[in-house]
């Protein structure tokens, strides 16, 4: 145990504080703005905005399974969860705390958009809980797939074959995070059909792995800056 642990200080000695940034920011983004649906203007197609941060999150797993094996990368991402569930907790605390929010000053609709304000920030356990549990399944997945495809390449490094591995392993977890989410969230709270739930898993990850493409050679710069300190990858 001693020896897990210093093993685990270590870890977080020598992750770049960008990428752990870059982790932890995105996860609590990502689950604050899962708050906004997006109207597509289709009826079977659901999206949310935590879209727009999702993206950031499995880059950062990427960047850590390539740098430092899938064990520390899901480490690190069980620690990133930590960190969300106690801004979860502060989110809910000022939520409860007497007050006005700013954008609450509407004539006669005060109490209504300062009571939605504060439901929105305080979040919902059913929400927390499903989304935590889809970030570590999706987690697990991600990593551990990266690092697959990264043994059936061999060894093989440039940006090549980080974005083969990235790709692969974004697409396919972030299809199972969004999957497992809208299962345990959005079809059984509201109401969605299998089809709006498999729909918006596919869509989800589509985008989210148009965005990866996009900022991938910003990826495969901080993953290639942690290999240069490092003799040896680890492997676990």
């Amino acid at each position: 145990m001693k020896k897990a642990m210093s093993d685990f200080r270590d870890l977080l000695q020598s992750v770049p504080p960008l990428v752990v940034s870059m982790l932890f920011l995105s996860i609590v983004g990502m689950n604050l703005l899962a708050n906004k649906s997006i109207d597509t203007g289709v009826e079977w197609l659901a999206l949310d905005c935590g879209i727009l941060f999702s993206w950031m999150t499995f880059l950062a797993m990427d960047i850590l399974t390539q740098g430092y094996g899938p064990h520390a990368a899901t480490q690190l991402s069980v620690l990133a969860l930590a960190m969300n569930l106690l801004m979860a907790l502060v989110f809910f605390v000022a939520s409860r705390i007497p007050g006005v929010w700013s954008e609450s000053f509407v004539e006669g609709s005060e109490a209504i958009l300062n009571t939605a304000l504060n439901n929105t920030f305080g979040g919902t356990w059913f929400i927390i809980l499903g989304s935590s549990i889809a970030f570590l399944t999706s987690a697990l997945v991600n990593n551990f797939l990266n690092y697959g495809v990264g043994r059936l390449l061999k060894g093989k490094r440039g940006f090549g074959s980080f974005a083969v591995r990235a790709y692969v392993s974004t697409f396919i977890a972030q299809f199972v995070d969004n999957l497992v989410f809208a299962l345990l969230v959005s079809k059984i709270f509201f109401g969605w059909t299998f089809v709006q739930c498999f729909t918006c898993a596919l869509t989800g990850a589509v985008l989210e792995l148009l965005f990866e493409v996009f900022f991938s050679p910003l990826g495969y710069g901080l993953a290639k800056n942690i290999l240069s300190g490092r003799e040896v990858p680890a492997a676990a």
